[in-house]
């Protein structure tokens, strides 16, 4: 029935699937080579279900890491389901963005990229204004929603990637050329750079330079250039740190978290991490089980849920977190590069750059709990707790996935 089906299809649109034939595709270097044709024109089922599988174990973690904060006095008010009732409703809102967003053509991506990078850009100014921007713990980085608290942070990774994106394909004649090419580039991170450090949120404004610079070279922008602009990234975050004290001392207590100067101090949130994990071993202490969540470590159901897993479910859980973020990363790069050898230059550069954004944020957030990096106000994407940040996941996400439907069906000779 199903061959039926499919042979009815074919003479719908005029051709027989029965002889259907490798295509060619045109890289961006010019390159030809065979393409094979998909065996179906469906929503790629694998990625879509570990995307599920994280956000469902990032939802039991958050219940298990959040639900003894209410037994602190600061937050005697909540009650234990508090931040679970909420994910929930921050994971339901972001379901509906995503399936709005699947429906969105690239082409209109595309050419809404300019403008959405604008919006950022006006987002990110009205939340340093007092009487917009809500201060926590010293940090002006939220618009209150009533309902949500908004991070325009969030949306400025996404809109710096589609920009990115854009603007590559636009100087894709003189991307050999540093001044035509780079330069504006570097200039338009630049300023969304100095608006969040503002704030102060040096980690976003690290995801957001390297998925720039990542777009750039994965456009074509040569090695050399490549280099010299990571260079200068070096350099610019080196002297961020060396006049800022506070973040001389985190650096500091990265390096000796133990020091009894630190260890109440800035090396707090490390040294109880680093406790957390050591006490999961292999198998962890059970879900459910962490006595680090017990208000010792802070942040626990966002920037250091991961030491809860590690606690409760070990060096197994770890490893298993990890091994599905590789996966997810190298299947959205394989997205963009089919994109990309289908001449569709946007689209692929989009679907590699929010890889690049998934996979380092990832990468950071991890290297953070293990303590193999400083600490830094990063999330686990779609696991740890949060609106802005679940809800720009899943629309990202939801753009790759529409991506991989147009890749397949222009390799069945449509047109997306």
């Amino acid at each position: 029935m199903s061959a039926g089906l499919s042979h009815l299809t074919g003479w719908l649109v005029g051709r027989d699937p029965s002889r259907a034939k490798p295509l060619p595709a045109r890289g961006m270097n010019g390159l030809r080579g065979p393409l094979l044709a998909t065996q179906g024109a469906g929503v790629d089922q694998t990625l879509v279900w570990v995307i599920v599988a994280l956000l469902a174990w990032g939802m039991v973690m958050v219940y298990s890491a959040s639900i003894a904060i209410p037994d602190n006095p600061k937050f005697a008010k909540y009650a234990h389901s508090y931040f679970l009732t909420r994910h929930l409703l921050f994971l339901g809102l972001a379901f509906v963005a995503a399936l709005l967003t699947f429906q969105v053509p690239m082409s209109v991506w595309e050419r809404v990229a300019p403008w959405l990078f604008v919006v950022s850009l006006a987002l990110l100014t009205a939340v340093l204004l007092p009487f917009i921007g809500k201060s926590v713990n010293g940090a002006r980085r939220w618009i209150s929603l009533g309902f949500m608290s908004f991070q325009p942070s969030e949306l400025a990774k996404f809109a710096v990637l589609l920009y990115a994106a854009n603007y590559m394909v636009r100087k894709m004649e003189v991307k050999e050329n540093f001044l035509a090419a780079v330069a504006p580039m570097g200039l338009a991170v630049a300023v969304v750079g100095v608006l969040l450090l503002a704030e102060p949120d040096m980690g976003a404004f690290m995801v957001i330079a390297v998925i720039a610079m990542g777009i750039l070279f994965l456009g074509g922008v040569n090695a050399r250039m490549f280099f010299l602009i990571a260079a200068v990234l070096v350099v610019v975050f080196s002297l961020i740190i060396a006049f800022s004290e506070f973040r001389r001392e985190r650096i500091f207590a990265y390096l000796d978290p133990w020091n009894e100067k630190y260890t109440l101090g800035k090396g707090y949130q490390l040294s109880h991490s680093l406790i957390a994990i050591g006490r999961g071993e292999i198998f962890g202490v059970g879900l459910g089980g962490s006595v680090e969540k017990l208000n010792w470590l802070p942040e626990a159901h966002t920037d250091f849920l991961l030491a809860v897993i590690g606690e409760e479910f070990g060096l197994v859980g770890v490893l298993c977190v990890i091994g599905l973020f590789l996966w997810l990363t190298r299947r959205i790069m394989h997205i963009g590069r089919q994109a990309i050898a289908l001449d569709r230059v946007f689209s692929g550069l989009v679907a590699q750059g929010v890889g690049v954004w998934i996979g380092f944020q990832a990468f950071i957030n991890m290297g953070v709990n293990l303590g193999a990096l400083p600490t830094k106000g990063l999330t686990l994407p779609l696991m740890s707790y949060g609106g802005s940040a679940i809800l720009l996941n899943l629309i990202s996400l939801a753009v790759v996935l529409r991506v991989d439907i147009e890749n397949k069906q222009m390799m069945h000779g449509g047109r997306a």
